[in-house]
Parts: structure tokens; sequence; C-alpha cells
């Protein structure tokens, strides 16, 4: 199991919660995502290390911006 957390700018809603979950839950091996709408913080549990770059796409599909560390 590994687990990352991520920060994501422009969601301001429950929809915009809704839109990111689905679009990450999307990525192979992702088991569950957490979003805390007010920080951002999106926490990405999967079977294997997720590519930045795979989450940044499945974030940017939502409409939103992927915080780069």
């Amino acid at each position: 199991m590994s687990q990352s957390t991520y920060t994501v700018t422009g969601m301001t809603c429950g929809h915009c919660v809704s839109s990111v979950t689905e679009e990450i839950s999307e990525i192979a091996g992702v088991s569950d995502v957490a979003v805390d709408l007010a920080t951002g913080s999106v926490t990405v549990t999967s079977a294997e290390p997720l590519s930045d770059s795979a989450v940044r796409g499945a974030v940017e599909e939502a409409g939103y911006q992927l915080v780069t560390a």
C-alpha cells in the first residue's frame, strides 16, 4: 500500500470534491481518495506508488490545478 498527499487549488464546493475524487479514482491501482475541501488536501491510497504526472492529469481533467511541491 502506498499513500500520497497532494494539494489541489480551485475547489470551492462539494461538486468540486466529487469531480476530483472521481477522476483520481479512475487511475489504475487507486483504492481510496480523501479530499479535504477546506485545505485543498487530497490523500490518495493505492496499491503501488503513483506517478505525479498521472495524478496531475486526473486533477486537470477534473478542471483543477495540482500544486507542485
